[in-house]
C-alpha cells in the first residue's frame, strides 16, 4: 500500500494517458505477436515466458483494459490468470466479479452479479475480494445502507484495512453522517499515518463541519481542520488538494462563521488550542503562493492539465478570489 491510500473500489483515474498507452500493449503482453528486438515494451524488457512476475503485469493490464473499454483484452487477461491460479482462487473470483460488472449493460445484469456474489459468500463468508466487490456493487445499485453494513462486517474481520475505512468514511459522508466519517478516517490514519490524501480528506470533512456548526466547538473543529491540512502538505508539499484546503480554511473570507474567533491578536500560550493572527496569515500566504505556482506550472503542461483540469480550475478560482476580494 502506498502512503497515499487509494480507493480500491474504483478504477484508478490518476493517469489516464499512461493507462491508455499500457492497455494498447495488450496484444504484445498477452503473446499475440512477437516483439521487435528494439521494442520499448516494459513487459518484453523485464519479463520472460516463465517469469512468475509476469502475472502481476497481466493483472495490471486487466485493470487498464477495463478502464479503457477494451473488454476483449481484459477477458484474455482474466483467462490467463485463471489458467495459472485456478477459478477457485479468491483473488481470481474477485477479478471475474469485476469483469462481469464492467460488461453488464442493464440493472438486471448487475442484480445477477450481486446474486452470484451472495452465493459465493454463502460458501465462504470471509472471501474478502468478493466481499469488496459486493460492497462496490451495492453502491452502484444505490443501496448505501447495505453497503455500509457490509463494510462494517468486513472491518470487524479485517480491522487493519485502511482502504475499507476510507470507503466507509465516504459512504457515511454521502449520507450526511459527518462524525462517523471523521471517525473512520481517523482509524485509517492509525494504519497509514503518512497518507497525505487521507489527512487532506479529514481536513475537508472537519472544515465542512466547522462551517455548519455553532458555538465554541466550531472553533476547535476549524483548528483541527487546519492542522490536518498542514500535515497533508508537510507530507507532500505539492499536494494540490491539501494546499487548496489550507488556503481556503485560512482565508479572510473563510465560510466558517467562527474563523475570526479562532484568530487571536497575540501568540497564544503553548497548548491553548488557538492559532495566532500572525500564524493564520502566514499559513494563508504560504498556501496561496504554493498553490499559485502549482496552477501556473501545471496549466502549461498539457498532460497534467488533462488529468487535473477540474482541480486546477477550482484552485485558480480560489486564488482569484483571494487576490481580488469583493
Amino acid at each position: 500500500m502506498t502512503a497515499a491510500t487509494a480507493d480500491p473500489y474504483a478504477l484508478d483515474h490518476s493517469n489516464l494517458i499512461a493507462t491508455l498507452r499500457f492497455s494498447q500493449q495488450a496484444p504484445l503482453i498477452l503473446g499475440q505477436k512477437q516483439a521487435a528486438p528494439d521494442s520499448d515494451s516494459i513487459f518484453s524488457a523485464t519479463h520472460t515466458r516463465d517469469d512468475p512476475a509476469k502475472y502481476g503485469t497481466i493483472e495490471q493490464l486487466f485493470f487498464s483494459c477495463l478502464q479503457t473499454g477494451d473488454d476483449e483484452s481484459a477477458h484474455k487477461c482474466l483467462d490467463q490468470l485463471t489458467q495459472r491460479f485456478g477459478p477457485s482462487n479468491e483473488r481470481i473470483q474477485g477479478l471475474r466479479g469485476l469483469y462481469e460488472e464492467a460488461i453488464s449493460g442493464k440493472p438486471v445484469d448487475l442484480e445477477e452479479c450481486l446474486r452470484k456474489h451472495n452465493d459465493a459468500l454463502s460458501e465462504n463468508p470471509m472471501n474478502i475480494p468478493i466481499l469488496k466487490r459486493r460492497i462496490s456493487l451495492l453502491r452502484s445499485l444505490a443501496r448505501p445502507a447495505e453497503a455500509i453494513g457490509g463494510l462494517v462486517e468486513l472491518l470487524k474481520a479485517v480491522p487493519t484495512d485502511a482502504e475499507s475505512w476510507c470507503e466507509l468514511a465516504d459512504l457515511y459522508r454521502s449520507q450526511g453522517m459527518t462524525s462517523q466519517a471523521v471517525f473512520c478516517l481517523e482509524e485509517a490514519l492509525l494504519i497509514v499515518p503518512n497518507a497525505w490524501n487521507v489527512h487532506a480528506r479529514l481536513g475537508e470533512l472537519l472544515y465542512t463541519s466547522a462551517c455548519s456548526s455553532e458555538g465554541d466547538s466550531s472553533c476547535r473543529v476549524l483548528e483541527k481542520s487546519i492542522r490536518y491540512f498542514c500535515r497533508s502538505v508537510e507530507l507532500c508539499d505539492d499536494y494540490l488538494r491539501g494546499l487548496y484546503g489550507l488556503a481556503l480554511a485560512t482565508s479572510p473570507f473563510s465560510e466558517s462563521k467562527h474563523a475570526s474567533d479562532l484568530v487571536q491578536e497575540s501568540t497564544p500560550a503553548l497548548g491553548s488550542g488557538i492559532i495566532s493572527k500572525d500564524t493564520f496569515a502566514k499559513l494563508n500566504a504560504f498556501a496561496t503562493e504554493k498553490l499559485d505556482n502549482i496552477v501556473q506550472h501545471r496549466s502549461l503542461n498539457h498532460q497534467l492539465w488533462e488529468v487535473e483540469q477540474a482541480e486546477l480550475i477550482a484552485a485558480k478560482a480560489l486564488l482569484d478570489r483571494i487576490k481580488n476580494p469583493a
